[in-house]
Formats: structure tokens, C-alpha cells, sequence
């Protein structure tokens, strides 16, 4: 059981601490340079895990195995990053942007599992969209 719930409370904390350290990115400072600091600290601590949870293995070894993933992923990356510090400098509140997003996406992934992963749209997913978009709705009325 606490296989399959810590990496939730990981990404939990972890969005908790990326949500707030990127609405306090200096509002003077380019977002493009404070990503270069950020993903040296990430580069670095990666680098780091690797080396202590895969003693024996060679790190070039584990390049070979990459795929257009990683790549993507990097590009993705980016986008997340500077997209939600430029939404708070826009003014969006951190309370609203990470679920604003959140439910949009869920909505999109929803189709994508459909699409390229073959799974099942059910009544109940069709429900939570129908859920996702009326609080949307509800979140952003003024």
C-alpha cells in the first residue's frame, strides 16, 4: 500500500513547493535565466540519486536505452515552468492557476487515454468532465 501512495504525497509536496517557488520568481528576473538555475539544482540532484540508487550501472548505458521521451519531456518541462511563471506575473492567483490547469487537463488526458492508449471512456469520466468544467466555471465567475 505505501508503494502506491508515496509517490502521490511526493508530487503532492513537490507541486506544493513548484507552485510556490514559481510565483516568487523576482518579477525583474527573466524566467528563461531562473530556469537555468532551476534545472542545474535539478540536473544536479538527479545526477546525484543516480549515482546512489545505481551504483554498478553506467550512467552512458542508461542514455543508450532513451527514446523521443525524454526529449519531449524536457520541451514539456519548459513550457509547464514558463507558462505558470508567466501566469503569475500575469496576476493569476497561485490558489487558481494549478487547479484552473489541473482540471483542463484531466478533461484533455481523459481523450488522450482514449486516443493513443486505448482506455475506456465511462459514464463516470464523462460525469467528471461535465464536474471539472462546472467548477471551472464556479472558480473563475466574478
Amino acid at each position: 500500500m505505501i508503494n502506491y501512495i508515496w509517490p502521490l504525497l511526493l508530487i503532492v509536496l513537490s507541486n506544493v513547493f513548484y507552485q510556490v517557488s514559481a510565483k516568487s520568481v523576482p518579477d525583474v528576473m527573466n524566467p528563461f535565466a531562473s530556469l537555468t538555475i532551476t534545472y542545474l539544482i535539478g540536473a544536479m540532484v538527479a545526477f546525484v540519486f543516480y549515482i546512489v540508487i545505481n551504483k554498478d550501472v553506467n550512467i552512458i548505458q542508461e542514455y543508450h536505452k532513451a527514446n523521443w521521451a525524454p526529449f519531449v519531456l524536457g520541451l514539456s518541462v519548459v513550457g509547464l515552468e514558463v507558462g505558470f511563471i508567466y501566469a503569475f506575473k500575469a496576476g493569476w492567483p497561485v490558489s487558481t492557476a494549478q487547479i484552473v490547469q489541473a482540471a483542463i487537463v484531466a478533461v484533455v488526458l481523459i481523450f488522450v487515454g482514449f486516443g493513443i492508449y486505448h482506455e475506456s471512456i465511462t459514464w463516470n469520466k464523462v460525469i467528471g468532465i461535465v464536474v471539472c468544467l462546472a467548477g471551472l466555471g464556479l472558480i473563475n465567475y466574478r
